[in-house]
């Protein structure tokens, strides 16, 4: 059973930075063809892939338009670990923020929200 579990969440002001962690027990985030994503979802709205992170024979990563360039998803073998790195926060970035993890299938770029495992999510708020 994969368990993931979310931390690092915060209230921060705008262009503040912020480091979310998401440790995994039960699998392996460096796992070929195997989505390591953060998905975030704010109040009313939709959830949306933040940041994903995948192996197939090299590291492979996918950025939410609206974050490129502001947040980083990297990855720790040894802790069994993935992060994001979020800097020049900004209002429109609050939302809860989940740690999601399961199979790539076909070509996917583990752009969309539908992985097998979850963590319990850390909210992250910014304030103007």
């Amino acid at each position: 059973q994969v368990q993931l579990v979310e931390s690092g969440g915060d209230s921060v002001q705008t262009g503040g930075s912020l480091r979310l962690s998401c440790t995994a027990s039960g699998h392996s985030t460096s796992t070929t063809n195997y989505c390591m994503s953060w998905v975030r979802q704010g109040p009313g709205k939709q959830r949306e892939v933040v940041a994903s992170i995948f192996f197939t024979g090299g590291k492979n990563t996918y950025y939410l338009n609206s974050v490129k360039g502001r947040f980083t998803i990297s990855q720790d073998n040894a802790k069994n670990t993935v992060f994001l790195q979020m800097n020049d926060l900004k209002p429109e970035d609050t939302a809860m923020y989940y740690c999601a993890a399961g199979p790539r299938t076909g070509g996917s770029i583990c752009n969309r929200p539908d992985f097998d495992y979850w963590g319990q999510g850390t909210q992250v708020t910014v304030s103007s």
